[in-house]
């Protein structure tokens, strides 16, 4: 398994990146305006709509953790042509909020478990995901 993580600390009081987190309106501001549908709670759906040159894409799958103000998991499936949509095909996002010298810390770990998964180097203040984060949050 491929366990990928990011990590950023941001000038912002935690419940203002959680509410980042969490609320539709927000995170279509950082997550390539991607559309969040979830009520949040333990074993219901969480689903990401996204549209592009006229496709709709969506990713689905389940909320797995959910504690304000500290972590948020679930897992995700991110259909493609060669996969089937079953448990081994999902991976799993965690988002693990902590406070650091004042700030923020944020650390986003994606375990995936797919074909052809690939660890990567941890990421950090340079991810463009993070940095859209960074840029509404502070």
């Amino acid at each position: 398994m491929a366990t990928n993580i990011s990590k950023i600390l941001l000038d912002a009081p935690i419940e203002k990146v959680w509410n980042a987190l969490v609320e539709p309106e927000l995170v279509k501001k950082w997550q390539y305006g991607s559309d969040l549908i979830t009520d949040w709670k333990i074993g219901n759906e969480i689903r990401f709509r996204n549209e592009w040159e006229g496709q709709v894409f969506e990713q689905w799958g389940n909320v797995l953790e959910f504690v304000p103000n500290q972590k948020i998991k679930y897992s995700l499936f991110f259909p493609r042509p060669e996969l089937e949509d079953k448990p081994e095909n999902y991976f799993i996002m965690s988002y693990i909020l902590s406070e650091e010298k004042g700030k923020t810390k944020l650390e986003i770990q994606q375990q995936d478990n797919r074909p052809g998964a690939i660890q990567e180097e941890p990421q950090g203040e340079e991810n463009p995901i993070l940095q859209s984060l960074k840029s509404l949050v502070e």
